[in-house]
């Protein structure tokens, strides 16, 4: 039985079925539909040279790669390659043929630094570390079982603040990305990003095919919004908390514990049976918020890095 490794065409339905089917068993806290894969490959921005790779056997999907150039960095010459295999399919080459073409495409637009999240497994890590990668950072994934759990009680609405759906912005979704940029400006991470273009954000984000407006909360005050928590949902009663944050100026005021509760009582109310979510473990506030919740971890991954050349 041979491995081949080739790109994820987004005509084909059967390529997208197979990348998101293997995201999934390999990662079960990661929402991907075919729509989101394809999504993701034609509204990338060009700069990002961005590829999904797939590695089949005998016209199976038993491998994925997703890659791209960090080209909204400050800091040029940085990349992104996560690999995942179906864990029934693994030693059979495939991760390490999906590596190799990566770098290679990484390499060709020069890239020199490979960033990388891998499974905290004894085997994933050692695959990592063969090749060159060294351990960095590390981020859990969590898990809040919506159909049984006792939620907390919704926190009272302070005075002053309204509590709105992302929905109620679609005439107008410009102070949403606002808010996003200056919240992900202080998210934790090895590659330091700048949020700054609206249309990107309009096609990436405002427009990708899992956010639903209708569960994404909005806390409003002083006429703009403050704090939000961004809902993500694959219409098979899966639900994934994106960016959750605050407003500098509004920090402190359990804001974004408010728009999250809202926004995880009305999933539930909506059907959704389960909920995901991720932290960065250095990120001690956003954690103990989720654990607050019922949240408990059920994966972890560890971010490794490689110096190409």
């Amino acid at each position: 039985m041979t491995v081949i490794v080739r790109d994820l065409r987004p005509e084909v339905p059967a390529d997208a079925e197979g990348f998101a089917r293997v995201r999934r068993l390999a990662v079960p806290a990661m929402l991907a539909t075919p729509e989101s894969v394809v999504h993701l490959l034609t509204r990338a921005h060009p700069d990002a040279r961005f590829r999904q790779l797939l590695a089949e056997e005998d016209g199976e999907v038993i491998g994925t790669a997703q890659l791209y150039v960090a080209h909204d960095s400050p800091e040029p010459g940085q990349g992104n390659a996560n690999v995942y295999v179906h864990p029934g399919r693994t030693r059979r080459g495939a991760g390490a043929l999906l590596v190799r073409a990566a770098e290679e495409h990484l390499a060709a637009h020069g890239v020199t630094k490979v960033f990388s999240w891998v499974l905290d497994e004894p085997g994933n890590r050692a695959f990592a570390e063969r090749r060159g990668y060294r351990a960095s950072r590390s981020a859990h994934f969590l898990r809040l079982d919506l159909a049984n759990a006792a939620l907390p009680p919704l926190p009272e609405i302070p005075p002053g603040v309204e509590l709105r759906a992302a929905a109620d912005f679609a005439d107008d979704p410009r102070p949403l990305f606002e808010l996003d940029a200056e919240t992900s400006a202080d998210e934790p991470g090895d590659i330091e990003h700048e949020l700054a273009d609206y249309e990107v954000w309009l096609d990436e984000t405002w427009r990708h095919p899992l956010l639903d407006r209708k569960l994404t909360c909005v806390a409003v005050a002083d006429g703009r919004p403050v704090a939000f928590s961004l809902a993500h949902t694959d219409g098979d009663g899966r639900y994934h908390s994106g960016m959750t944050g605050t407003a500098r100026s509004h920090r402190g005021r359990g804001l974004a514990k408010l728009a999250k509760s809202h926004s995880l009582h009305r999933a539930r109310a909506a059907g959704c049976t389960e909920a995901f979510t991720g932290n960065d473990t250095g990120n001690g506030p956003m954690i103990a918020i989720n654990k607050w919740f019922g949240y408990e971890i059920c994966a972890t991954e560890v971010r490794h890095v490689r110096e190409l050349g």
